[in-house]
């Protein structure tokens, strides 16, 4: 996911050109070059996919000059996360109905690769053989108020555990409080699942968005359905 315009790195990242296409670690690549960078060995170029606005088509062919053109999706409008993740997995779905996706932002940043690589590997092992969603937790280091968190419940193996709850931003309090029980996680806002899972999930809980997915395929009329879709899950 690759639309939004870093609104909260201004002056750094603008609308022009946001923070996801800019070096802000100085390592010598782009936000969005190291997501893909921490990919290597899991999904091969071919299978990516970026949603971002049609204004940044141009930056992000050039930046990732080996993903195909034509999985470069370009967003007529803002519409937040539920139609970006809708257009990619009904678009992956026409070219492999069985595929197991990783949907993550394009300006995450991620410390340990390895042991991301790690994590990605066991969730889409599990993925691909139930009919879950896994969302990927971090154990905090402090008491964070700027992020949401996810509270974990029971054990499936050694990795992955139910969700018990998905929290807002806390205020400093309760952060502390989540921080003590030791089972909240910081919500990395990263996905994965089945692509037969997550369409079967809109459809039945985002009828509208489904139904504005289903005429696209159709028609192919992005400009003129996108502008109506709702803007959250």
């Amino acid at each position: 996911m690759a639309g939004g315009v870093g609104s909260r790195f201004w002056p750094l990242s603008t609308p022009e050109y946001p923070k996801q296409f800019i070096d802000i670690l100085g390592c010598g690549r782009t936000l969005i070059q190291l997501t893909v960078d921490r990919f290597k060995g899991i999904c091969p170029m071919n299978n990516f996919w970026v949603v971002t606005n049609a204004k940044y088509v141009d930056i992000v062919k050039q930046q990732l000059p080996d993903i195909p053109a034509e999985h470069i999706l370009a967003e007529p409008a803002a519409r937040n996360t539920a139609p970006c993740i809708a257009w990619a997995c009904w678009n992956i779905k026409k070219e492999n109905p069985t595929a197991n996706v990783v949907v993550t932002p394009a300006d995450a940043v991620v410390m340990n690769p390895e042991e991301f690589r790690r994590v990605i590997k066991h969730s889409l092992a599990f993925t691909e053989n139930n009919e879950a969603i896994v969302t990927i937790g971090i154990k905090p280091s402090r008491p964070e108020t700027g992020y949401g968190y996810v509270e974990a419940g029971e054990a499936m193996n050694s990795v992955i555990n139910r969700v018990k709850a998905f929290k807002e931003k806390p205020d400093l309090e309760t952060a502390e409080q989540y921080l003590k029980a030791g089972n909240n996680l910081w919500n990395a806002g990263i996905f994965v699942w089945n692509i037969g899972t997550i369409t079967e999930c809109i459809t039945k809980y985002k009828p509208n968005i489904a139904a504005d997915m289903d005429k696209i395929a159709v028609t192919g009329d992005v400009a003129g359905v996108f502008p109506q879709c709702k803007r959250f899950l």
